[in-house]
C-alpha cells in the first residue's frame, strides 16, 4: 500500500492490484490515519472497486472531489477526496455557553 503526498494531495494510495473488499478496508486505513481537511488521491481499478469505493467513501461522510479515468479510455480510475472537518457536538458547544 503506496501512503505517499502526491504534489496536489495530502496522501496518495495505489489499489488497483487489491480486490473487494481490500480495496475499501485500504482506504479506510487511509483515512483513518489521515487529520480533519485533509486530501487523499487514490488509483483504483474498474468493475467492483469503482462501483464501491466512491459509494463507501460518501457514505462514511467523506466529500468526494472527483473521479475521473487516469487517461481517456483506462480502466484505472482517480478518486480524490477530502476528509471533512470535525464538527463540534452540542454537548461540546453547550460546555462553552456561559452559565448565569
Amino acid at each position: 500500500m503506496t501512503e505517499i503526498a502526491s504534489s496536489n494531495y495530502d496522501y496518495y494510495l495505489d489499489i488497483t492490484a487489491d480486490i473487494c473488499p481490500m480495496t475499501f478496508v485500504k482506504t479506510k486505513l487511509l483515512i483513518e490515519r489521515m487529520s480533519s481537511g485533509q486530501t487523499a488521491e487514490i488509483r483504483l481499478g474498474s468493475g467492483e472497486p469503482l462501483e464501491n469505493v466512491p459509494h463507501a467513501v460518501v457514505e462514511h461522510g467523506h466529500e468526494l472531489i472527483s473521479l475521473d479515468p487516469s487517461e481517456p479510455d483506462s480502466e484505472i480510475y482517480i478518486l480524490r477526496l477530502k476528509k471533512p472537518r470535525l464538527r463540534r457536538s452540542t454537548s461540546a458547544a453547550m460546555s462553552d455557553w456561559p452559565r448565569r
